[in-house]
């Protein structure tokens, strides 16, 4: 992607203990302005450290971290009002009413007084919470909570907007309306930063993603590039009719091909680097009797798993 980096990593380290490991072992990547940055690994990978050292929750044991051109370890304030975060565990005051812990976050934040309500009142309205604003948090569904924390956190209008787990308890509709607010919030111009375990919304939602394991990033793309990573996941599908197979051309990049009979109809693969020019020949070779021809992709949890590995953390 191109544009101006708004979050720099380089050389991140940290190590809680003297003589303990590394929970990040060297890492460097940068979030471009305006896109939605996956950070995803296995439990234990380094993502919350790497996040902490971000939010400035965490000192580097080396390396140098900045936000909007702001060292994180030197001007902690100047970052803080800079970012909004959102955890994966609700923490609204549950004593005050929606409207009240907006406005409470705006003043901590330095919104002047007279346009802290209308504000709070704006974000309640685009996050649809419109008419439960005096209503205590405590009567708040799961999904409620969740937006009404997005509102919260965009009370200060932040450059940088980091979820963690966003969407972990929500329901069907709730996380499609919280995917939809995401990209909303892209368009017009906030840059985001999402941890999630869900396969799904990362490919849906990331622009590019970073896989940490074991402390260091083991892969930097966009979701497409990462799935070429697969050994042998890429290639065609072709379905015909009759149970007769079909004869389908090898060549360069042809890594196999194999086929099934089922219900009358014979199912072929060719596994590889197949081109444009394989598609159309496949496309002649199949003439009258062709029911579908379609690109083979691995998905995001495939290139998880094969980079990961199987294990549990």
């Amino acid at each position: 992607m191109s544009g101006a980096a708004l979050v720099e990593v380089a050389g991140l380290h940290k190590r809680y203990l003297a003589h303990g490991p590394e929970a990040v072992a060297g890492i460097d990547f940068s979030i471009v302005e305006g896109e939605i940055f996956g950070l995803l690994g296995p439990n234990g990978a380094g993502k919350t450290t790497t996040i902490g050292a971000i939010t400035t929750r965490v000192k580097p044991s080396a390396g140098l971290v900045t936000v909007d051109g702001f060292d994180v370890a030197r001007d902690a304030v100047s970052v803080k009002q800079r970012i909004a975060v959102i955890p994966q565990r609700p923490n609204l005051d549950r004593s005050l009413t929606a409207i009240e812990n907006l406005v409470f976050h705006a003043a901590y934040f330095g919104e002047p007084r007279r346009t802290r309500r209308r504000r709070a009142e704006e974000m309640l309205e685009r996050m649809g919470l419109e008419g439960r604003a005096d209503d205590k948090v405590d009567t708040y569904s799961g999904g409620m909570a969740q937006r009404l924390m997005i509102a919260r956190a965009l009370m200060h209008e932040p450059r940088l907007l980091i979820l963690d787990e966003p969407t972990t308890v929500l329901d069907p509709q709730s996380r499609l309306f919280l995917w939809d607010t995401m990209t909303d919030l892209r368009e017009r111009g906030v840059t985001l930063m999402l941890t999630t375990h869900d396969m799904v919304e990362a490919d849906r939602l990331c622009d590019r993603i970073a896989v940490v394991d074991h402390g260091t990033i083991i892969a930097l793309d966009t979701p497409r590039g990462l799935r070429s990573l697969l050994p042998a996941e890429r290639g065609v599908e072709v379905t015909v009719a009759g149970a007769q197979p079909l004869e389908l051309p090898g060549g360069d990049g042809v890594e196999s091909v194999e086929g099934r009979v089922e219900e009358d109809r014979w199912h072929g693969r060719v596994y590889g680097d197949v081109t444009a020019a394989r598609l159309a020949e496949l496309v002649r070779a199949a003439d009258r009797d062709l029911i579908e021809l379609r690109r083979m992709e691995g998905t995001l949890e495939d290139v998880f798993v094969h980079l990961t590995g199987r294990e549990l953390r």
